[in-house]
């Protein structure tokens, strides 16, 4: 058995210790989520600070996505083109998962400031639970604007370039 397999399992393994006595999501819908098989290169006696912090790089990188969409203020030319293509439907799911990430965010600052392995937990169980009804805005909002792109896009001639 190559030395990432043995890695990969000794990690599961660990895992599974702290889903049993947590009641966590499965090893296998957290990766598939979170990708938190990449905790098997970090050595760590805290591994659900570990898997939290995984966790917490995809909520922090989709908050910062759907900011520059609600907000677009110094973002790349792109985001002006994926808001022109949005309906007010998708301007209130983006709200509404934006709201939940800010919330997912501020548990993190109270998690990471005060260490202890049942918030750890505690915070993993509910931010996986929020993160499947974020994940169902945010696929909605992607089908819509993919829908709508070539109607807005292609629509107009005009433009602002300086």
């Amino acid at each position: 058995m190559s030395k990432e397999k043995n890695r990969l399992k000794i990690l599961k393994e660990d895992y599974s210790k702290l889903k049993e006595k947590y009641s966590l999501p499965s090893f296998e819908e957290l990766n598939k989520d979170f990708q938190i098989e990449r905790a098997v290169e970090v050595q760590t006696d805290y591994l659900i600070r570990e898997l939290r912090r995984l966790m917490a790089e995809k909520f922090s990188n989709y908050l910062r996505s759907i900011e520059s969409i609600i907000n677009p203020v110094n973002v790349p030319m792109f985001v002006f083109s994926i808001v022109k293509a949005m309906t007010s439907e998708d301007k209130k799911r983006l709200t509404t998962a934006y709201k939940k990430l800010v919330e997912i965010e501020i548990s993190l600052v109270k998690v990471d400031v005060d260490f202890s392995e049942d918030n750890e937990a505690e915070f993993i169980k509910e931010s996986y639970s929020a993160w499947q009804e974020i994940k169902k805005d945010v696929s909605n909002f992607v089908e819509s604007v993919q829908k709508n792109w070539n109607n807005k896009i292609g629509s107009s001639d005009k433009g602002y370039f300086g």
